[in-house]
């Protein structure tokens, strides 16, 4: 649970620190929000990994995540566009990032003997016979 609040936490800065650097381009006093929230960002992403999660999924759910919430959230504050087609990108963003997260649950599993390995020329090991 602790992997997931910090991963959380490394979005919410990540997406802070990119609002605000938009609003930096009219207002320099947003350049310090700017370099914390990075420096936060990176921080708890460091400490993500920690928990053993794998950097593919960590990195995979922080950057989509950060994709989709400054997108959507940018177009609330700074009335920048939010198209149909770029809220089905956002979707496809969302789908792909749940593949690797599954993906990666299903081989930690296989590692672990408790399900079947599915390797790249898809057949299946470690299954009953």
């Amino acid at each position: 649970m602790m992997r997931w609040i910090l991963l959380l936490g490394a979005i919410v800065t990540e997406v802070a620190a990119t609002l605000s650097l938009r609003a930096a381009v009219d207002h320099p006093g947003w350049y310090l929000p700017v370099v914390l929230g990075y420096g936060a960002a990176f921080v708890f992403l460091a400490a993500v990994l920690k928990t053993q999660m794998p950097v593919g999924v960590a990195y995979g759910i922080w950057g989509a995540s950060g994709v989709s919430l400054t997108a959507v959230l940018a177009a609330w504050l700074f009335g920048d566009p939010l198209t149909l087609l770029m809220a089905a990108g956002i979707a496809l963003v969302i789908a792909g990032v749940l593949t690797v997260e599954v993906g990666s649950q299903r081989a930690a599993e296989a590692r672990a003997g408790i399900g079947p390995a599915i390797t790249a020329d898809t057949t299946v090991t470690g299954a009953p016979q």
